[in-house]
């Protein structure tokens, strides 16, 4: 059966979409700017689970993986629009209510604007549609596909962290049932992740990364979705790689959703990447398509298995 980047690939191929492949479309603005535009579809138990989560941190995160998506280009988010399909249930609380005080409590704090949206009744379940618009320097805006053999990997944070929250919360765990605990931390990152924006910029306002993505579907698949873009493969140090507290490699290598960013540097330039806070894991080869990883099983080819919907 076919993946959902099989059928990406299958319309880029059919009707020359050739704008799609990277976490935003970029469009031209003006001779100083382009446009970033991103869109996220969440569905009630597929992407979260209401007993799982609160309103306000649904809210949160609705808006939390577009922004990331927008950092992953070193782009400023401007403006947002967000269409909710509400089941009976829901309508009649005080859900949204609570969901839009999350929603604008980030937007607030990244200057987004909601410029509009829609609501209609769903018939089951909570379908949540996010589209962002951001702003990036004409031709700035950073790409998957400009990674280039002899690249040092960087990643802005510990992984692993959502896909042990996602665990914790499968095995009945709750964010409040683990007050100070950390477990609560690891739940907290899957239900209201921290979009890397500020570092996003700073990587487009150094002309740092030769090439960056996003970790949302996890490191092993976004590293490829670099390496298919680029025609390029990669290397990763295992004991490199950053481990969030509690978690395991398996997690940190697919867990994904902890919106982190991995981006690449050119070799020349990889202390700066390091003094800006960032942990190298690893540098990219010339072997197309292919990605290892080193370990204390020594070198191993290193399979993208993180999360697909289909």
């Amino acid at each position: 059966m076919r993946s959902e980047f099989d059928l990406i690939n299958h319309i880029k191929a059919n009707y020359t979409l050739n704008v799609i492949g990277d976490d935003c479309a970029i469009l031209p603005k003006d001779t100083q700017s382009d446009q970033l535009f991103t869109v996220d579809l969440l569905i009630e138990n597929i992407d979260f689970r209401l007993e799982w989560t609160t309103p306000e941190f649904l809210g949160h995160k609705a808006l939390a993986v577009s922004l990331s998506d927008i950092a992953a280009m070193g782009g400023s988010p401007k403006y947002a629009l967000l269409s909710l399909g509400v089941p009976d249930n829901l309508w009649k609380t005080s859900f949204l209510d609570r969901f839009y005080e999350g929603w604008h409590r980030l937007a607030t704090e990244f200057e987004v604007e909601l410029v509009g949206g829609d609501i209609s009744r769903s018939p089951s379940g909570l379908t949540i549609d996010s589209f962002v618009v951001g702003e990036a320097a004409r031709g700035q805006a950073i790409r998957r596909s400009s990674a280039q053999a002899g690249d040092k990997m960087f990643v802005t944070g510990p992984l692993g962290g959502a896909a042990l929250g996602l665990s914790l919360l499968e095995k009945g765990e709750r964010f409040k049932q683990l007050d100070g605990c950390p477990g609560q931390a690891a739940i907290l990152r899957q239900l209201k992740p921290r979009p890397q924006v500020a570092f996003g910029k700073l990587l487009l306002n150094n002309a740092l990364a030769s090439s960056a993505i996003d970790i949302s579907d996890g490191l092993s698949s976004d590293l490829a979705h670099i390496c298919e873009a680029s025609g390029v493969g990669a290397h990763l140090d295992a004991a490199a790689i950053p481990i969030a507290e509690g978690a395991s490699l398996e997690m940190a290598l697919h867990g994904g959703e902890d919106f982190e960013l991995l981006f690449t540097v050119p070799a020349d330039r990889a202390a700066e990447a390091e003094a800006s806070g960032a942990i190298e894991i690893g540098h990219i080869t010339g072997d197309a398509g292919k990605v290892t990883i080193s370990g204390a099983a020594g070198i191993e080819e290193l399979k993208p298995m993180g999360f697909q919907h289909f």
